[in-house]
């Protein structure tokens, strides 16, 4: 019999296995599915996580611009920007750019603003590959399937 070890195990890069997941963002909640994609990112859903290196999933979101919004945060929400300029601060709600020619940016933005900033969130936005329609280039790594709406209830709007 093997004595326990009372050592975290930590592992190295070398050592990550990366899977890829599919996931149709379709009727989906912007944030529960910004947090679940979140996670999956950093690799926190894994038992081998370890925090100082990219141990995370790629993640395949298609329908990203049929996300949807609870309450009124659709019109009621606002995104600041600024140019850099004196007075250039710019003001746009999820509304304006999901009907814009980039509606993927709404989902990439709440996922981006849930990873640490720095290298290591850098390499772990990578493994994001967001796509507004059905179509993706991703097949070869065949990815699996992961339904998000039937984690939770509340993580689909139905109305």
């Amino acid at each position: 019999m093997k004595a326990l070890s009372k050592q975290t195990r930590s592992i190295k890069p070398t050592e990550v296995e990366k899977k890829w997941h599919l996931i149709d963002a379709e009727g989906l909640v912007v944030g529960r599915l910004a947090a679940i994609v979140a996670n999956i990112l950093r690799g926190k859903h894994k038992p081998s996580y370890t925090p100082h290196v990219d141990c995370g999933d790629h993640v395949i979101i298609i329908n990203a611009g049929k996300v949807k919004f609870t309450g009124k945060k659709m019109n009621d929400k606002v995104y600041y920007k600024h140019t850099g300029h004196p007075g250039g601060i710019k003001e746009t709600t999820p509304e304006k750019v999901l009907e814009g020619r980039f509606p993927e940016r709404v989902l990439e933005k709440a996922i981006e603003r849930m990873i640490p900033r720095g290298p290591l969130g850098r390499d772990q936005m990578r493994a994001l590959h967001l796509y507004a329609g059905t179509e993706h280039p991703h097949e070869g790594q065949k990815p699996e399937v992961l339904d998000v709406a039937s984690m939770n209830r509340k993580n689909k709007v139905t109305a």
